[in-house]
């Protein structure tokens, strides 16, 4: 058993796609039109066969609650991992991204989190 798929909710999937295409970096895998919505995946580039990031629609009443729900709380709807924390942040920062949380070290891992303008909050980290 392993893991191919990981969903994360959106408001809109056209506006996350381009968010985590041209912003993040993320390639397209799958963008499949399913009558008002869409099966659309993106892959890290550096692992075009690896794990697919579903941007899932949040038309579910209970899906946009939870959305909501962990945004308001500050907790990070996924993570992803990165290279150089400060670099990335640099980066992100320069196309505009909302950063809620600077790089900090918290032990052996150094996060930042971001808004992926979507109503989730993303954290990136760095192993030491």
């Amino acid at each position: 058993m392993r893991i191919s798929l990981a969903s994360i909710f959106v408001d809109d999937q056209n506006k996350a796609h381009k968010f985590y295409t041209d912003v993040l970096g993320f390639v397209t895998k799958m963008d499949i039109p399913m009558g008002g919505v869409k099966w659309l995946t993106v892959v890290s580039p550096e692992d075009p066969d690896g794990v697919q990031l579903v941007l899932e629609p949040n038309t579910n009443p209970a899906a946009l609650a939870y959305q909501k729900a962990i945004f308001e709380q500050n907790i990070p709807a996924t993570a992803f991992e990165v290279s150089d924390v400060h670099k990335e942040y640099e980066r992100l920062t320069k196309l505009g991204v909302v950063f809620t949380k600077a790089p900090t070290e918290a032990g052996d891992v150094t996060l930042a989190v971001l808004d992926d303008t979507c109503g989730n909050l993303i954290q990136i980290y760095q192993m030491s």
